[in-house]
């Protein structure tokens, strides 16, 4: 049974992309005042699987590894309590893999926060399947904290962009957007990102639709509904709508470059159909110029 605690959920490994993250996630928990958990795996078991390792010279490992682990957690603490003084910090230092353990701490915490790069427990966690493997089944909203390509930082200036492709995870992406906009102060670019060229699958052979100024008209009525009723309830938000002919990947990132959030749905229709498991959630999670939320569906009661 998955029960959201009023906290923020930070995995650390002591990288410097780790170190962003804990700065962006302690900054997130002290607009929203809510508890900030910082969590490190030490995946003791995956150090001793095959090693053939017994007696002193595994008790040495164990005691260096939890070293470097409470090294990485007490810096992690130190840089969040500097954020904010009064936010109330807690720790844990779990003998788990880390994205098992990430995807347990999901069920409890309002959003999930990971570095873009990571070392030790969380070797190549962002690299490959694994991201996408945390992201894919958390049972909250993920933020994958990246920075410029010159800065590991996450950008403290810019918009809140927000991908919107009719779905109904897609609203869900649109409110927590127009909240995030909210709470930092800044414009809210909503994206819909369109393509009147399909493929085939079978022959992999491209046909164009018809009727191109009838299909832009369709696609500018629902970016115009999905983002009905939001100006009334957020009047302080500037809403800046951008209908673009292209694939959602080349937008998005194309908007990062500027943007302090780019928040999309965990999954879609048209261009965002799959996203966390095809190329635009590829893009988004490696390549991105500031930091992404995915939000995940609400469960199901």
């Amino acid at each position: 049974m998955t029960t959201t605690e009023p906290r923020i959920t930070v995995g650390v490994d002591g990288s410097a992309g780790s170190a962003a993250a804990v700065a962006w996630a302690a900054d997130i928990a002290s607009r929203r005042h809510l508890q900030l958990k910082i969590v490190h795996g030490l995946q003791i078991a995956g150090l001793y699987y095959g090693g053939g390792m017994s007696g002193i010279g595994a008790t040495t490992l164990f005691e260096a590894v939890q070293a470097e682990g409470e090294r990485a957690i007490a810096d992690a603490r130190a840089l969040a309590a500097s954020v904010d003084k009064d936010l109330v910090i807690v720790t844990e230092l779990p003998n788990d893999s880390p994205v098992p353990m990430l995807i347990d701490e999901s069920r409890h915490a309002r959003l999930l926060v990971v570095g873009r790069t990571g070392t030790g427990g969380f070797a190549d966690m962002l690299l490959g399947g694994t991201a996408a493997s945390v992201v894919g089944h958390a049972h909250c909203p993920v933020a994958v904290v990246r920075g410029r390509p010159e800065n590991t930082a996450a950008p403290e200036t810019g918009p809140v962009v927000v991908g919107v492709d009719g779905s109904p995870n897609s609203e869900q992406a649109i409110a927590v957007a127009f909240e995030e906009a909210s709470l930092r102060g800044v414009p809210l670019v909503a994206v819909h990102a369109w393509n009147d060229i399909t493929y085939e699958d079978t022959r992999g052979t491209a046909r164009i639709r018809t009727q191109p100024e009838t299909l832009e008209e369709g696609e500018q009525r629902l970016l115009t509904e999905r983002l009905s009723g939001w100006q009334e309830k957020y009047p302080d938000v500037e809403i800046r709508r951008q209908l673009v002919r292209d694939r959602p990947r080349n937008v998005l990132l194309g908007a990062s470059e500027t943007a302090q959030l780019v928040v999309v749905g965990c999954r879609g229709r048209g261009g965002f159909t799959g996203m966390l498991l095809g190329s635009t959630s590829q893009a988004l999670v490696h390549h991105a110029s500031c930091p992404v939320l995915v939000v995940r569906p609400e469960p199901v009661k």
